[in-house]
């Protein structure tokens, strides 16, 4: 079976029929049907016939067929167990595919990069449940997983945050973890009316293409983000209030640390570049005498 036989909502009906298959509102199961979407996923990630693709939730294996017919090798990586043997059966017709019942959230993916030593690059696609969207992000940087980039599609609302500049009430802690680590960029948007069955909300797909080096270099990098976390924690107070506390300094303190950082005391943390984070976090590790990273 090939993706064109799979691709349509009536297609996807009878591949579930057929396998006794329902969707799992708790995994957040909503199947992508467009095939302009589909096409702008794999265009969009720069995938070539060297590359070696990670698909987190391959689902019925629409978008999973797609990258196959482009790269050197697809890993998918499905947390449903039942979703194997329908995998298994709609993606026969390829011989480049590796089906892994796994949680993305578990998998070592560096180790499962390493063992199979891809000629290209690593490219990183899928449809993220929106439930854990921020947690797979998270790790995928956090662990600094050796992907050239990183395509998926994501809670419409979501996306704009991740994009938001600063000033944007959207902006917030996530945008600015995502920036440090990546360049972003839009794809394209995904109706709930592209999908089987229809979501509450509007998707969209993004790409996330990991910088050589982060935007800025703290001193501690542990600081930079306990200074961010602490400054969208209460976004609502000024920055004097909103880091107090973090790494034990005073309100005294933090507004003497605002002001050797050049920042003035009664702005929000949604007004704040990435480089006035760092600054900020730079005289909270001077002033504490923390060891640098």
């Amino acid at each position: 079976m090939n993706r064109y036989e799979l691709f349509s909502p009536a297609g996807m009906t009878r591949i579930m029929r057929k396998h006794g298959f329902k969707n799992a509102r708790s995994l957040g199961q909503n199947f992508l049907t467009d095939e302009g979407v589909i096409e702008a996923i794999i265009d969009g990630s720069g995938i070539t016939e060297d590359d070696l693709v990670i698909e987190i939730g391959p689902g019925l294996g629409v978008l999973t067929a797609a990258a196959a017919e482009s790269a050197g090798q697809v890993v998918a990586v499905e947390i449903d167990e039942r979703l194997i043997p329908v995998l298994q059966d709609t993606l026969s017709y390829y011989d480049n595919i590796e089906i892994i019942n796994a949680d993305i959230l578990k998998i070592d993916l560096c180790r499962l990069i390493e063992e199979r030593q891809p000629a290209g690059k690593v490219r990183i696609i899928g449809n993220l449940p929106y439930y854990i969207t921020t947690p797979i992000l998270m790790k995928l940087l956090e662990d600094r997983v050796p992907a050239a980039s990183f395509t998926v599609m994501m809670q419409k609302e979501v996306a704009e945050r991740i994009m938001a500049e600063p000033g944007n009430r959207t902006y917030g802690a996530l945008t600015a973890a995502v920036t440090y680590y990546c360049e972003v960029s839009a794809v394209a948007d995904a109706p709930k009316e592209y999908f089987l069955p229809r979501p509450k909300v509007d998707s969209a797909v993004i790409r996330l293409d990991r910088r050589e080096q982060p935007a800025v270099k703290p001193l501690s990098e542990k600081v930079f983000f306990e200074t961010i976390r602490s400054g969208f924690g209460q976004r609502r107070k000024t920055l004097q209030n909103s880091i107090t506390g973090t790494r034990g300094i005073s309100k005294e303190e933090a507004g003497l640390v605002l002001d050797r950082a050049g920042v003035a005391r009664n702005r929000r943390a949604e007004t704040l570049h990435l480089e006035e984070f760092a600054a900020v976090a730079d005289e909270i590790v001077r002033l504490k005498e923390i060891q640098p990273d």
